[in-house]
């Protein structure tokens, strides 16, 4: 609920902005002069209906406009001498809103009618009726009701302006960081990393060479610089990714399918459903997701088959990946950085991850990867 300056509901504040008119404008009435006959009780409830019309002010501006304007012609012909507040308030709340022009032209056909009805319901002299309809509505106070509702509205568009430069300020300063930090990292830790890659390699190849047993150390530091390699490229592609250029989708799915294939996987690729336009944030996180399970098949899980199924429904899109590697159901996965980076770009669209050993009837073993994405107005 739309909530102003104290915590108090917009809806309330109309409920008690339209009271107080009406209420005002009951009294104005009620201890003022009547030029003509008792205005009855018909007078007296337009009175009100002015005022408590303002409570529908935010919803329908127009609307409250023209009724308001209705009732001050007809509680004037009713002989009432009181000035048009709810109509101002409701000028003011539609230039507030944008309908500047029809304001405009409501407010002019005001101040031809109410003479008119004046002079026509009146029956003292012209002068009288002339200076009745000009109580009912003062050009000078429509021209500050019409005044005020403009300066608000600039206002707050600038105000909505504001907002938005300091979001893309911020958002620019934020791909600023990433590409900083993303050199840094590349700087300091890739050059390092790759010398002990590079000499931990050498140092296999010779112990090979010469026939010796090779350490079971210098094997782990060999697949864990491979591994730091590994994850520290996909670290800086991460960083660098500022959304400046088209992002990888679902489109290209089938790429890293085939990809995989010419690798020695003999992987397969589903589509269920009718494709349909998915928000780009959508795209990228089921390709990531496609992408670091097929990684993670080829270099963990010893299998020869794997499956990727991509399924299009009405509020979402799934994405699975199977394989028939060595993962059995008693098996405990290892959370390491590609799942977990898996999650938190599924948590963040709102969605679910289940990654675990395949359980299905008659698979003893493999293990699956299923995302279910939210397609409702992400971006």
């Amino acid at each position: 609920m739309d909530k102003g300056r104290f915590g108090v509901p917009a809806a309330v504040r109309d409920w008690g902005i339209a009271l107080g008119v009406a209420a005002l404008m009951l009294g104005t009435g009620l201890s003022g002069e009547h030029p003509g006959a008792d205005p009855g009780v018909l007078g007296y409830a337009l009175l009100a209906a002015g005022g408590l019309a303002l409570a529908a002010r935010r919803r329908a501006p127009l609307a409250v406009l023209g009724a308001t304007g209705l009732c001050a012609v007809g509680y004037e012909a009713a002989g009432f001498d009181v000035l048009a507040v709810s109509y101002l308030v409701a000028v003011y709340g539609a230039v507030r809103a944008g309908h500047r022009a029809l304001t405009v032209a409501a407010s002019v056909t005001m101040l031809v009618v109410l003479p008119l009805t004046a002079l026509v319901l009146h029956d003292g002299p012209a002068g009288e009726a002339l200076a009745q309809a000009r109580h009912v509505l003062e050009i000078a106070w429509l021209i500050a009701a019409f005044a005020a509702g403009e300066a608000l509205r600039q206002a707050e568009r600038r105000a909505d302006e504001a907002e938005r430069t300091r979001e893309e300020t911020a958002r620019r300063r934020a791909d600023e960081e990433r590409l900083r930090i993303a050199r840094e990292l590349h700087d300091s830790l890739t050059h390092q990393i790759s010398i002990i890659k590079v000499q931990s390699e050498v140092a296999v190849h010779v112990a090979r060479r010469r026939g010796e047993q090779v350490p079971e150390a210098l094997l782990a530091i060999q697949e864990a610089g491979r591994e730091a390699t590994r994850e520290l490229r996909a670290t800086l592609e991460a960083l660098r990714d500022d959304d400046t250029t088209p992002p990888r989708g679902l489109d290209h799915i089938p790429e890293l399918v085939e990809q995989a294939s010419r690798a020695g996987l003999d992987a397969t690729l589903t589509i269920e459903g009718e494709p349909s336009d998915v928000p780009a944030a959508v795209g990228r996180t089921a390709y990531r997701i496609v992408q670091e399970s097929l990684t993670n098949i080829a270099r963990h899980a010893s299998a020869a088959t794997a499956s990727v199924r991509i399924g299009y429904r009405a509020d979402s899109v799934v994405v699975q990946v199977d394989d028939d590697g060595k993962a059995t159901p008693d098996t405990v996965p290892t959370p390491g950085l590609g799942l977990l980076g898996m999650r938190e770009r599924v948590t963040a669209l709102g969605g679910l991850l289940r990654a675990q050993p395949r359980d299905e009837h008659g698979c003893e073993h493999g293990f699956t990867v299923q995302a279910e994405l939210p397609v409702e107005h992400t971006s």
